[in-house]
């Protein structure tokens, strides 16, 4: 009897849960289905929720479609290069806030709360001044140095939190005579690895999916320009065929869900792991 009134209760929190899961799983699956769906049923009139045929024709369309190839390895190149920067920097300067006292250390966490608030679409005017003035527009390095502003406050707030509760990980002044990373004892390494993968994984789908930026700094030279900005003008390629598109769109999203899926069972589990030991 004890043991039923407390799993009727939690009968309305579960159904609200697994109705909000499908409203949010639903538009993704539909994207897929669509991206495996003949053509003649897409322009059905009686659309089904589960496709009667399958085929693989988007997405040989979409493949196939002119710089699908280099866009894909420009996006790729300008992610990983942001989330490698802000991981390399902001460890330095996390472990100088957590373990090191310093004049303006709390003013200096105040900025990088501030800046992690901040709205980065009010910013896109002053960058696009900034990069014309100094001749970087239309350039992938720019691109890399904005997701690498866009990802590095987050990133210093979370491995502060990883590294200050790390036990052993220096004391003051110890950043003076060692690396950060060497200052880390054995032990403390997987404390600090759900930190690397939770910031990793943010600064990845943040980078990725960014469009704002690249479509309004890569505007002359269509070689630069990356996987977002391309999706965008992929209806002007294929017209009303949205069988390509929702193939597109299927591709675009298969990278950050590969990521997603590879490390959050770490990112779980490591805190799950901290959370017991701390």
């Amino acid at each position: 009897m004890s043991t039923t009134r407390p799993r009727v209760r939690r009968l309305p929190l579960n159904a609200a849960a697994v109705l909000t899961v499908v409203v949010c799983l639903f538009p993704v699956y539909w994207m897929v289905a669509t991206a495996f769906t003949p053509t003649r049923d897409i322009q059905s009139d009686n659309p089904r929720i589960v496709p009667k045929s399958w085929t693989l024709d988007h997405f040989r369309a979409a493949v196939g479609a002119a710089g699908f190839g280099l866009f894909w390895r420009n996006s790729l190149l300008v992610t990983l290069s942001a989330v490698l920067l802000a991981l390399v920097i902001a460890l330095g300067a996390a472990y100088a806030v957590a373990r090191m006292k310093w004049k303006g250390r709390r003013q200096f966490m105040l900025m990088v709360f501030i800046a992690q608030m901040a709205p980065w679409e009010s910013l896109i005017i002053p960058v696009y001044i900034i990069s014309r003035d100094t001749d970087m527009l239309d350039r992938l390095p720019t691109l890399t140095l904005v997701y690498f502003m866009m990802t590095l406050p987050f990133t210093i707030i979370v491995l502060r939190g990883f590294i200050g509760t790390i036990p052993g990980a220096g004391g003051v002044g110890a950043g003076r005579r060692l690396h950060p990373v060497r200052r880390v004892p054995p032990g403390g390494v997987p404390l600090l690895a759900p930190g690397l993968m939770a910031t990793s994984l943010f600064g990845y789908i943040t980078a990725w999916n960014e469009f704002a930026y690249a479509n309004f700094l890569i505007i002359k030279q269509q070689d630069h320009r990356t996987l977002p900005v391309w999706l965008s003008s992929f209806q002007n390629v294929f017209g009303t065929d949205w069988g390509a598109t929702m193939a597109a769109s299927t591709l675009f999203a298969a990278p950050a869900l590969v990521v997603f899926l590879v490390l959050q069972r770490h990112v779980t589990s490591g805190f799950a792991a901290g959370a017991v030991k701390g």
